[in-house]
């Protein structure tokens, strides 16, 4: 089978966005936060648990604490209590109080605005920095979840379970404006229609430009 060129690909994509832009017209990060620095704490505890259960835990959560100092001070015990539903919670406990002491230590409490100050933060990978960058500072970033993995393949836009491949592939042939969009139609595509282990390719509206839709009917 003849390779796709990556014109073929931005002319195919370009396709896919305008039909998800009819499907889902009004998508947004599911996390709830009024700052920065909660987001941080969202994105965090959002590690292989749900945005639902995280927005259970922060409305608790964030009402108690709110900045970098009162999670510098929580005794570990404590915070473990409060996100023990997100699981991984001593890891999480961990690098929460890690994150928010060198947020006092360095940065004068205040989230940094770049990738690479973003980075130095115990529990911040290339995931969660852009996560932060897209949706408080107005910087365009690729968000690589389980979703993106797998419907960015199944759509053979690439050939790769490596998220940060995937993420600078992507950012080759999607519209530097979609970039944060794109993660969030494909995370509603990927619960409603393309799920896992069952998805339902009759249904799908992009089903005619996927090249992975016959091997499931």
């Amino acid at each position: 089978m003849r390779k796709e060129s990556a014109k073929a690909k931005k002319v195919r994509l370009k396709k896919i966005l305008e039909i998800f832009n009819l499907e889902y017209p009004k998508v947004t990060i599911q996390l709830n936060f009024e700052s920065p620095f909660q987001l941080l704490v969202a994105t965090i505890l959002s590690a292989q648990c749900t945005d639902k259960r995280v927005n259970i835990i922060t409305e608790k959560l964030f009402k108690k604490y709110k900045e970098p100092l009162d999670y510098a001070e929580i005794p570990s015990e404590e915070l473990e209590k409060f996100i023990f539903s997100a699981g991984f919670y001593k890891a999480k406990t961990k690098n929460i109080k890690a994150a928010a002491k060198k947020l006092i230590d360095e940065y004068n409490s205040e989230l940094p605005d770049t990738m690479e100050e973003l980075l130095k933060l115990p529990g911040v990978g290339r995931k969660t920095a852009n996560v932060i960058l897209g949706h408080c500072f107005d910087t365009p970033g690729i968000v690589v979840d389980t979703h993106v993995i797998r419907i960015s393949n199944r759509l053979g836009l690439v050939e790769s379970k490596n998220p940060e491949k995937i993420e600078f592939e992507l950012m080759e042939i999607l519209p530097k404006e979609k970039w944060v969009i794109f993660t969030h139609y494909l995370i509603n595509h990927g619960r409603k229609v393309c799920k896992s282990r069952n998805p339902d390719c009759l249904n799908c509206k992009i089903s005619y430009l996927c090249p992975s839709a016959n091997k499931f009917n």
